[in-house]
């Protein structure tokens, strides 16, 4: 069966390195192609790892001011393509608010179309950026981004993490804000993700402590290929 996820969360959330983890992982035993819709973050683009992404067999669509100089982006239209193509496994990556968003509901049609067992909506959630840093700010930009999506977010990632300097202490905070935001709205946890050493840390803890597995979901390791000095998005609050 083809599968779509659509991955979309706040800046910093990590949905870009996910993305490309998820395209990664599925091009080793199928066809993938990853559609870029992030038409606001100029910071994390798909499209800056091209190389990386053809070499893996993995197809790319992107704005087309990805990379360079436009300052208005514009969706191509070959985007329509993936929801008829042959590909196996579709990976959306949605800008990082509202405005973000917005891009994806253009494609509402096309989802509704779309068996509900073959499409995941995912919220991406670092709750160690400062806009995702209170259960309160989670659920607002959740909400606003649900609105102008017009799509049912169906589970949540915890992806709590301070890139080289994660963790077992990052994902464990993560699992109590999942699970707050998981209670209160109903939405169940799809994801744990980290990198191989504090994933596997914090799952031995969640063994040991017994963590509820509902608030877990699937783990799943990732590598970095998105490389950036998050000192100075904090400086700028993001």
């Amino acid at each position: 069966m083809k599968r779509y996820y659509v991955l979309i969360g706040n800046f910093g959330s990590g949905k870009t390195e996910i993305s490309i983890n998820l395209a990664m992982k599925a091009a080793k035993t199928e066809s993938a192609v990853l559609v870029d819709l992030d038409i606001v973050n100029p910071y994390f683009r798909s499209a800056e790892r091209r190389k990386e992404l053809d070499k893996a067999g993995i197809s790319l669509l992107h704005p087309v001011f990805a990379m360079s100089s436009v300052d208005i982006p514009a969706l191509p239209p070959d985007i329509y393509s993936v929801f008829v193509d042959s590909h196996t496994t579709v990976i959306f990556d949605v800008g990082g608010d509202p405005a973000g968003a917005t891009a994806l509901g253009q494609y509402k049609a096309n989802f509704s179309k779309i068996p509900k067992e073959a499409l995941q909506v995912l919220f991406v959630i670092n709750p160690r950026r400062p806009l995702s840093s209170t259960p309160e700010l989670v659920l607002d930009m959740l909400h606003r981004i649900k609105f102008r999506s017009r799509l049912e977010i169906t589970g949540l990632i915890n992806n709590s993490n301070l890139a080289a300097e994660s963790s077992v202490e990052e994902l464990l905070d993560g699992y109590k804000m999942l699970k707050a935001v998981s209670l209160e709205t109903n939405i169940p946890v799809a994801f744990t993700t980290g990198l191989k050493q504090p994933l596997e840390g914090f799952l031995k803890i969640a063994l040991e402590t017994g963590l509820d597995s509902r608030y877990i979901g699937t783990p799943m390791e990732i590598e970095i290929f998105m490389h950036r000095d998050w000192d100075r998005f904090t400086e700028f609050g993001i």
